[in-house]
């Protein structure tokens, strides 16, 4: 059976409550039924960012549950900062930005956030020179070979997006020893070292976040993230940047343009 509500005229819960439904015969408790559906309309855009959720005990009356379970439902969507609470302001959705991405052309975040009509900033955790002998055997170098290790948390509209670790070939790229880590690094790349990056390489994997990722993100426990692994080229081929960012699950679609498929073939009898 489908717990149901029945709508009056104005009733702020009205078009949510059209939306959620409970089943009676799921094994699945009732809070878990209602994160599950909440986090999907959050996650596809449904409910945006700064729209008010019913009270705990309006959603809990519409729904006929306990107000224990809808506490405990915005509970976990507040551990996974997708709601928030402001007082009298009541329950809010914080629905985190959306990193889109979309294979033609090589784009830094930067470039690619401003083009989403969001605000790109960067906090640098940690930024040094090192020999990594497992990183620089990617870049074909010695094991003592010199790179940038950079860590940063790339954030749009003040909400962290990704934590990023990329390393950079010092011996290609000395200039970067000097970088202060402000602005693009690409164009820092092409400005003082006289090097285009071209095109990439770039792999996603689904993942759990770690225990630093959880920190950055503010989740209170592992949760699904997208691994992306990007090798980013020269114009002259040559290995300039080697990346692994990790993007909350619920801020990152990855669009492909597929172009028309190739005629079908003619048989000749």
């Amino acid at each position: 059976m489908t717990l149901g509500y029945s709508p009056q005229k104005n009733d702020p819960v009205t078009d949510l409550i059209k939306r959620l439904q409970l089943n009676e015969q799921s094994s699945e408790p009732y809070y878990l039924q209602l994160k599950r559906q909440l986090h999907a309309m959050i996650e596809g855009g449904v409910l945006e960012s700064g729209v008010n959720l019913p009270s705990e005990r309006t959603l809990a009356e519409a729904m006929r549950v306990s107000r224990t379970t809808v506490k405990r439902c915005y509970d976990e969507l507040r551990s996974n900062c997708l709601l928030s609470t402001h007082g009298r302001g009541g329950t809010v959705v914080q629905a985190p930005p959306r990193a889109n991405s979309a294979t033609g052309r090589l784009k830094g975040f930067t470039e690619e956030m401003r083009e989403q009509g969001k605000t790109p900033s960067t906090r640098v955790l940690h930024c040094e020179m090192v020999s990594e002998r497992t990183i620089a055997c990617l870049f074909k170098r010695p094991s003592v070979a010199p790179l940038l290790r950079l860590v940063r948390v790339r954030m749009a509209d003040g909400v962290p997006v990704t934590r990023e670790v990329a390393w950079y070939d010092l011996t290609a790229a000395p200039a970067l020893e000097d970088w202060d880590t402000r602005g693009s690094v690409y164009a820092f790349l092409q400005d003082h070292c006289g090097i285009v990056l071209v095109r990439a390489a770039q792999s996603i994997e689904a993942v759990m976040s770690t225990p630093e990722e959880s920190e950055v993100f503010g989740f209170e426990q592992p949760s699904p993230c997208l691994l992306l692994k990007r090798h980013t080229y020269s114009a002259a081929n040559q290995l300039i940047e080697y990346v692994e960012g990790t993007f909350r699950g619920d801020s990152y679609v990855y669009k492909v343009n597929l172009g028309p498929l190739p005629p079908a073939p003619v048989l000749i009898k």
